[in-house]
């Protein structure tokens, strides 16, 4: 899955910041490599570099393939824990919008309801011997 990370607000979009949110985005949502074509990120400094809590803001999208895109946001102290949170939130997001089309188009996966050979037959239960 591709990740495009871009900055804004005086956050500087170093290799190694590309690198690392590369890395632990696909491996934070692995489950749903086949979903997702691309991940966007946006990081910007709120402040402006002049402090406070929560300052650092990150957004991310996740492009769906055949799907609108999923969006959140999360504040944070750092850009770690920015990330970290948005992160957490795309993850129950992804859930939730592909959860119901599980329920509504059953993507790609077979039911054991479906299989004739997963059905139990009924024991043969003979009253006459008393057993």
């Amino acid at each position: 899955m591709q990740v495009q990370v871009n900055t804004g607000n005086g956050v500087d979009n170093k290799e190694s910041l590309e690198r690392w949110a590369s890395d632990f985005l696909n491996e934070a949502l692995a489950r749903f490599r086949r979903e997702i074509t691309r991940i966007e990120v946006q990081l910007t400094d709120e402040n402006r570099g002049k402090g406070g809590s929560d300052d650092k803001r990150c957004m991310l999208e996740a492009r769906l393939t055949g799907h609108d895109p999923v969006a959140v946001n999360h504040h944070g102290e750092t850009q770690d824990l920015a990330i970290r949170g948005a992160c957490q939130k795309l993850l129950r997001a992804l859930e939730h919008t592909l959860g119901k089309l599980d329920r509504h188009q059953h993507r790609d996966r077979e039911s054991i309801r479906k299989s004739d050979s997963l059905i139990a037959e009924p024991a043969n239960v003979d009253s006459a011997d008393g057993a």
